[in-house]
């Protein structure tokens, strides 16, 4: 089996998925009207989906811990654990926003606007959320391809490969965690509830 992954390449999938994902979030966020009716509330997800970006950052803070400590069992388990994890986030995070319309950060009113009041009262913060936001969105479709070509070079035991991709990969991965954290702290209270 292992020569057969060795030979096998999934670049093309890899980049195929890569631009497949980040394109349905946008269509999904950046088309008005698109939303579905699921026949249940889906206003609690955000909130799940930030305790699973936190628990990937708990998650790969291990995998650190055990890779420089020789535990390679439990440094790939926390590492597929955490692309599990981060892949249901990423479905939660689809269903949200197919279901509920996007919320703005400082819109207390819930109006979809932010009136002059609503901007005053939220003040220069708005500027660090967006920033943050807008780090984390960019690098959530920049870390898709690289966590997969990782993982593909540690299944392909090409550990060489694997350790310099990591190196990159690992603090990527580990700051969208847990910006996606900081943006659900900093969003939360715009939620309508």
């Amino acid at each position: 089996m292992n020569g057969e992954v060795e030979k096998r390449s999934l670049t093309l999938p890899i980049i195929i998925v890569s631009i497949a994902i980040p394109a349905a979030v946008a269509v999904l966020i950046l088309v008005p009207g698109v939303k579905l009716d699921l026949g249940f509330n889906t206003r609690a997800l955000p909130l799940i989906y930030a305790s699973l970006n936190a628990c990937t950052a708990v998650l790969l803070l291990a995998s650190l811990y055990f890779i420089r400590n020789g535990q390679i069992i439990a440094h790939k388990r926390a590492n597929l654990t955490a692309v599990v994890l981060s892949a249901l986030f990423l479905l939660l995070y689809v269903i949200y926003h197919a279901t509920n319309p996007s919320t703005r950060f400082g819109d207390l009113n819930h109006d979809g606007l932010l009136s002059d009041a609503e901007k005053l009262r939220v003040g220069s913060v708005r500027y660090v959320y967006y920033f943050i936001l807008s780090s984390h969105i960019i690098l959530s479709a920049v870390i898709i391809p690289l966590v997969l070509f990782t993982l593909q070079r540690a299944f392909q035991e090409r550990f060489d490969k694997h350790r310099r991709l990591a190196r990159i990969t690992w603090p990527l991965w580990l700051y969208v965690a847990v910006s996606g954290v900081v943006v659900y702290l900093m969003i939360s209270p715009y939620y309508i509830s």
